[in-house]
């Protein structure tokens, strides 16, 4: 039986208990639901090096909440739920509610990867716990944000941090196997998320290492599998979809079809490389399927 992940749960409104409860896998997930936040703190501190992460409704006591963890150095992946324009059923009211600025430095004050996101969101919600748990990983020491200013303290933090992230890196590793690697992935580095000229960047790199990929593949170069497996993790890491590595293939080959026209030479020496464009796509597919939890 793989590890499963312990999600603490707390909400006023019965339709986030519901929604966690209904929503994650009861075989990859165990959810405990906090019902006054006393009792609920006391949960975290009792079990502060098991839990996974924490989905918590955003509310007034939450800032208590975030301010009470902080001080005891529990830092942890957190995923906050957004349910003010649930005051449209009357089950908050609007002096509830936060700003988007007051809610991003409540937040940020706890650590700069915990992740908002709203009702539209719930029926992904597994996906954004994973995400949290994700961006937690790759919380740098210099985003634990401090008022006092002692080195002895900031350094407790940083351990801190540093066993809770091996930690839960370490369960990734136990319960997911390569799947560790994949919530290491950072969305903010997804093709589709830079700017065009970020995006325009990474896809010229992407084109001159395939092409040096092509020019390597049937010759006696031992550094080949580097090559190529160096090109699958750009690919994998930015998220790049199978499509566009076709793409890539296509333009390749065709310049290659008007040189070789220029030369007088035949073009069907480039039928070989259809082995290239299947051996890549090979292992991203081995990469992906690697990243994929097995049935418990």
């Amino acid at each position: 039986m793989h590890s499963q992940f312990l999600i603490g749960g707390f909400a006023e409104s019965r339709e986030l208990s519901q929604v966690l409860t209904a929503e994650l896998d009861t075989q990859t997930h165990h959810v405990h639901l906090g019902e006054a936040q006393d009792s609920f703190l006391h949960w975290i501190e009792q079990n502060r090096h098991r839990v996974d992460c924490l989905v918590i409704e955003l509310s007034l006591p939450l800032s208590a909440l975030l301010t009470t963890l902080r001080s005891q150095d529990i830092l942890l992946p957190m995923l906050v739920i957004d349910l003010s324009d649930a005051s449209a059923q009357g089950e908050t009211q609007a002096s509830d509610r936060f700003s988007p600025n007051a809610t991003h430095e409540l937040l940020a004050q706890y650590h700069q990867e915990t992740i908002c996101i709203d009702r539209s969101d719930l029926s992904q919600l597994e996906h954004h716990i994973h995400r949290a748990i994700s961006q937690f990983l790759n919380l740098p020491f210099n985003q634990l944000s401090s008022e006092e200013n002692i080195p002895s303290l900031e350094d407790t933090r940083r351990f801190l941090l540093s066993l809770q992230q091996q930690r839960l890196s370490e369960k990734l590793q136990e319960r997911l196997g390569y799947l560790g690697v994949y919530y290491k992935r950072n969305p903010d580095n997804f093709l589709r998320h830079l700017t065009p000229a970020e995006r325009s960047e990474v896809l010229e790199k992407l084109r001159l290492d395939y092409r040096n990929i092509i020019l390597s593949y049937f010759a006696k170069d031992e550094a080949l599998n580097q090559k190529i497996d160096n090109f699958v993790n750009t690919v994998f890491f930015a998220d790049i979809s199978v499509s566009k590595l076709v793409e890539v293939h296509m333009e390749l080959m065709d310049n290659f079809s008007k040189q070789l026209k220029l030369e007088g030479r035949s073009e069907e020496i480039l039928l070989d490389y259809r082995l290239t464009l299947i051996d890549v796509i090979a292992h991203l597919c081995e990469m992906y399927r690697r990243s994929i939890p097995r049935e418990a």
